[in-house]
């Protein structure tokens, strides 16, 4: 899962941000200074870091300059000013994105993904650390899904599946042990931009659970965490 750096001397503020970059299952570190900041990315390098401009020891666009000629890890600026000034500086320096403060936590959570979303699009290798080797197959608890053959198996029944169900079962145990939003998995599945009132995630995920012979309210496999989105454990 991403990991995402915050760096901010308000406590208040860093802790707001935190709880909701965990509520979408994101890893979270957090630094009240410059100095902390860069310790920290040295010894681990984030996915992203949140930036603010008012440091106690360092100002953030420094801060940013100063990763910048090291690491190329999507960087965005949170900071109480608004001048446009304030907002060129730190694109310049070589920020990717920019939030001013009071700010709404959604959005930022929004602007968290869709900056690693492009970052992964155009640099797939990351930081340069090599990416594990994805499993072709998982069996969960008699849940049996192959990648390779395109076959799913319950307790040793082969279950039809379509090609859109075998994806979204696909991805969930992919990434199971954790929470998948409904947003997340329609991204993932059907490539496109997902919109707050669209129904087509739930209404598979009702097909999937019948296919799997699960009881509506007390499912075995595929779990609703609600207000969050789907796991598969």
């Amino acid at each position: 899962m991403p990991d995402i750096l915050v760096v901010d001397d308000e406590r208040e503020i860093a802790d707001l941000v935190g709880v909701y970059l965990r509520n979408e299952a994101f890893t979270v570190r957090t630094a009240a200074t410059a100095a902390e900041a860069m310790d920290a990315i040295r010894q681990s390098p984030p996915d992203l870091a949140l930036l603010d401009v008012m440091l106690p020891d360092m100002d953030g666009f420094a801060l940013c300059q100063q990763i910048r000629r090291e690491y190329l890890f999507p960087i965005i600026m949170v900071t109480a000013r608004v001048q446009d000034m304030d907002k060129i500086t730190g694109l310049t320096l070589g920020a990717d994105d920019y939030i001013t403060k009071p700010f709404n936590p959604l959005e930022l959570v929004a602007r968290v993904k869709g900056q690693l979303r492009r970052y992964i699009r155009y640099n797939p290798a990351g930081t340069g650390t090599p990416a594990p080797a994805e499993p072709e197959e998982y069996d969960l608890h008699g849940l049996y899904i192959d990648k390779n053959a395109h076959k799913c198996t319950l307790y040793g029944k082969e279950i039809a599946l379509t090609p859109l169900e075998f994806s979204i079962l696909w991805y969930l145990c992919s990434h199971h042990g954790r929470v998948v939003s409904s947003e997340e998995l329609f991204e993932a599945v059907w490539g496109e931009k997902y919109l707050d009132s669209n129904n087509t995630v739930m209404s598979h995920i009702a097909r999937l659970r019948e296919k799997l012979g699960e009881a509506p309210r007390r499912p075995k496999f595929i779990k609703t965490v609600w207000g969050v989105g789907y796991t598969v454990e």
